[in-house]
């Protein structure tokens, strides 16, 4: 199946079934061939950017948003058609979306405070000398920006 189809169908899903697709294609283009341990830790990047708002309200605006992750940056017509991989990164993404949704001091977190990734054959961004959190496989995770959750808006008077 390609990226392209993938993201339309995300957006005629209901909102949570289409972020755990979106993440789902994300962890399979960015860490497929990692552990589970590094794909959770992917995951848990994109989670901590959906609480903070600041690349999007959902997962998959979060995934889509400019140049962050593997869905805007390869090209569209790319395949996912390493069916084992695709079951994988399925596996993980709804995973870390149930661990996730747990109390902050009740999650199992992989990178404590990671903002921001980079696999070093692929990239080397402005901020690659940041705070280092882990390195997990060929990826390196930084804190970039300290992400706090956003704060609900106070009711209306």
């Amino acid at each position: 199946m390609k990226l392209a189809w993938i993201l339309w169908l995300a957006s005629v899903l209901p909102p949570s079934t289409a972020d755990s697709l979106c993440l789902s294609a994300t962890l399979y283009l960015e860490a497929r061939d990692q552990s589970v341990t590094g794909q959770q830790a992917v995951a848990e990047v994109a989670l901590r950017r959906r609480d903070s708002g600041l690349w999007g309200d959902s997962l998959c605006e979060v995934v889509t948003a400019r140049k962050q992750f593997a869905p805007t940056i390869v090209s569209p017509n790319t395949r996912l058609s390493n069916v084992d991989a695709w079951g994988e990164a399925v596996t993980v993404a709804l995973e870390a979306e149930r661990n996730w949704a747990l109390p902050a001091g009740e999650r199992r977190e992989v990178v404590p405070g990671a903002s921001h990734f980079l696999a070093h054959n692929i990239a080397s961004p402005s901020w690659r000398n940041a705070y280092q959190v882990a390195r997990i496989g060929d990826h390196t995770f930084l804190q970039v920006q300290k992400l706090k959750p956003r704060t609900p808006a106070p009711p209306a008077t």
